[in-house]
């Protein structure tokens, strides 16, 4: 054993002697130079590094496959715990655009150019040929233009985080080809039209972030199906239509957030009644009827959140037998009756229950 070992460990060290002896792939070096060429940044002196032969070696951000020579990855955060930003003092930032140039090292595993705050223009659209690669993070740029229509080839992909630019455009059907996903993120872009029909065929994905856009249409039940996923954002878009009470039946799905719509119709009681669901934020909607009285011992929410709705009838009885509530906010609706007593709603301000109709009790004034 001892001695495989030690063959393994000589191999990989000779493989790492000889990438660094011969260099990186002479068209790689140039694939990343004309990348850099359409970028500034004027601060840190980050792309100060890229000097030399072999791009393998000191090469900001840049990382090689040790036996072949050839990038695999190119890591550049604008927010970093690392050194150069330490001493700086800042953030970073760069202006510019993403190169098709990049495009040209077609080993690339992971794309990472993010939070640098101004670099523009549009995603550019051979990136879905990098057929290896796994990882795709753009977020916090100024990135316009829409998502490439043909993203669903990158079917190895597990990370796709486009958040916090200015695209536009539909969210591309062929997404939901990408069934290696585990990480899925457009929030915060002018991204319009609905949501595909069949995106529960991410089988893979635990965390879905379409908030802060300008989505339109329903719900799509297919989501359901999505067993792994633990944290959906669907939060200030323009959906319609009722909530499908499938997500309530979800075995992971722990953090649920619709707030900010235009949703309507009943709040399915499997939502509440779910143990697993710890944050629920349905505010700011059109909710109608009544709140589920289906609480119990199992019930342990961090934040649930109905407030700005249209609910009537009491506050359930139930809920005092919650086994934690820790933010509670039923504001602004049309609640009435007595405020139920128990250990939950012993921590709760009167902002809680405030603007509704005809509510009393602790913590608002005595029935």
């Amino acid at each position: 054993m001892e001695r495989h070992s030690f063959l393994l460990l000589a191999a990989a060290i000779i493989a790492a002697a000889v990438a660094s002896a011969t260099g990186c792939s002479p068209s790689d070096r140039e694939a990343l130079l004309g990348f850099r060429h359409a970028l500034n940044e004027p601060y840190l002196g980050l792309f100060n590094s890229w000097t030399g032969s072999n791009c393998c070696v000191n090469w900001y951000g840049v990382s090689c496959d040790a036996a072949t020579g050839r990038v695999t990855d190119v890591n550049l955060r604008g927010e970093s715990e690392d050194p150069i930003f330490e001493k700086s003092g800042r953030s970073g930032y760069m202006t510019g655009k993403l190169s098709p140039a990049i495009c040209g090292i077609d080993t690339l595993t992971t794309l990472v150019v993010a939070d640098w705050k101004d670099i523009a223009g549009e995603i550019p659209a051979c990136i879905t040929a990098l057929s290896s690669l796994r990882i795709l993070d753009l977020i916090g740029n100024k990135l316009s233009g829409e998502i490439p229509a043909d993203i669903g080839r990158l079917n190895r992909l597990t990370v796709l985080n486009l958040a916090d630019n200015a695209l536009t455009g539909k969210v591309p059907p062929s997404i939901t080809q990408l069934t290696s996903l585990k990480h899925l993120d457009l929030s915060s872009n002018v991204l319009t039209g609905e949501i595909p029909k069949n995106f529960g065929s991410l089988a893979m994905l635990s965390r879905a972030m379409l908030n802060r856009n300008q989505l339109t249409g329903s719900i799509p039940v297919s989501i359901s199906k999505i067993y792994r996923l633990a944290d959906l954002d669907l939060s200030m878009n323009r959906l319609t239509g009722s909530v499908p009470f499938e997500l309530g039946k979800m075995p992971v799905l722990s953090v649920l957030n619709l707030d900010s719509n235009s949703l309507k119709g009943l709040i399915p009681e499997s939502l509440l009644s779910n143990g697993g669901m710890g944050i629920l934020n349905l505010s700011r909607n059109g909710f109608e009827g009544s709140i589920p009285d289906v609480f119990g011992s199992h019930s342990y929410f961090m934040a649930l959140d109905l407030s700005y709705n249209n609910l009537k009838g009491r506050v359930p009885e139930s809920l005092a037998s919650a086994k934690y509530i820790g933010h509670l906010d039923l504001s602004h609706n049309h609640l009435c009756g007595s405020i139920p007593v128990g250990e939950p709603f012993d921590h709760l301000e009167a902002s809680s229950f405030g603007f509704n109709d005809c509510l009393c009790g602790n913590p608002l004034k005595t029935c």
